[in-house]
């Protein structure tokens, strides 16, 4: 594809705008982070708003520090607001204001420890966490000594894990992936002689498609786990809960969007997707080995039917 393609999409989208667009001509500031479903959504979002007439410009950015460049005009948007991972940061941008909540996709989120369904075999107490514990010496390596080894998400990704270790004394290490590729290597080079491992991973993303597994069960999430320490079994301490098992996926705007730029605020409103077509979108990426400006143009052709109400 490719090129091709873009053009084609591009002309489908020109086709079913009959109305004219009279937003202002200064750029939609679209952020882009460090995995593959936000990048290509932010494409497939951007290619809309282009051929309705916006100019856009893309900008990597920092998954937690966006919502303050949001709230202060700096971006203009952000398309996945995911409950686990950013609920907090989104949830301080709104009580200083200049931030809007632009509505919920339908798809469901979970983010937290996982492991490939092999693993299981090897500590068949899982998911529980407990059981996980009681396996700890299934996952030690050289770097983590007689603990096990747990691999989390990216710095930036402020997933708390050593402080749920230490919230509920498990025997891990916590060491932190550089990318979310590295999650994909690690359980790739573990499924050649099925070696037990336990990594971050999260829904949706096509790693649920080619590798199954499962969810650690830790202690259910309950509100102020993250920031009250009588929450939670361990009244000492924060993070002794598990993510939401059906969190919320988000979209998030600068307040001053919807009157700088009407037109596509009332497309964004509309904007909603799927597990299913968040996980496609990733898999162009990471199976098809696309660019995500030329996933984002595949993803507009094959799905057409999709956004063509969103510009009704």
């Amino acid at each position: 594809m490719k090129k091709s393609t873009i053009a084609t999409t591009a002309a489908l989208i020109a086709a079913s705008s009959s109305a004219v667009f009279a937003d202002s001509s200064d750029p939609i500031v679209i952020p882009i982070h460090n995995w593959s479903s936000q990048i290509v959504m932010s494409n497939v979002v951007g290619q809309i708003f282009e051929e309705m007439g916006q100019n856009v410009e893309y900008v990597t950015t920092d998954s937690q520090a966006v919502y303050e460049s949001v709230r202060l005009g700096d971006v203009t948007l952000e398309l996945e607001v995911w409950e686990g991972a950013f609920g907090a940061s989104f949830r301080a941008a709104m009580e200083k204001g200049g931030i809007v909540d632009v509505g919920d996709h339908d798809a469901v989120t979970r983010e937290d420890w996982w492991y490939p369904i092999w693993t299981k075999e090897a500590c068949p107490g899982l998911p529980s966490w407990e059981a996980l514990n009681e396996c700890a010496a299934l996952f030690a390596t050289p770097e983590t000594g007689d603990k096990g080894r747990y691999l989390d998400g990216p710095v930036d990704w402020l997933k708390h894990g050593k402080e749920r270790v230490d919230a509920l004394g498990m025997d891990f290490v916590v060491i932190n992936a550089g990318s979310a590729a590295a999650l994909w290597a690690e359980i790739g080079a573990a499924e050649a002689d099925k070696t037990p491992i336990v990594v971050f991973n999260w829904t949706p993303n096509f790693a649920e498609a080619v590798w199954p597994g499962e969810f650690v069960e830790f202690p259910e999430w309950v509100d102020g786990c993250d920031k009250d320490p009588a929450v939670g079994p361990n009244p000492d301490a924060l993070y002794d809960c598990g993510n939401p098992a059906d969190g919320y996926l988000k979209k998030a705007a600068w307040e001053g969007m919807e009157e700088k730029w009407p037109d596509a605020f009332a497309v964004l409103e509309k904007v909603s997707f799927t597990n299913a077509q968040i996980a496609e979108m990733a898999r162009l990426v990471d199976i098809e080995e696309l660019e995500p400006e030329e996933a984002a143009a595949e993803w507009l052709e094959a799905n057409e039917d999709v956004w063509r109400a969103w510009l009704s």
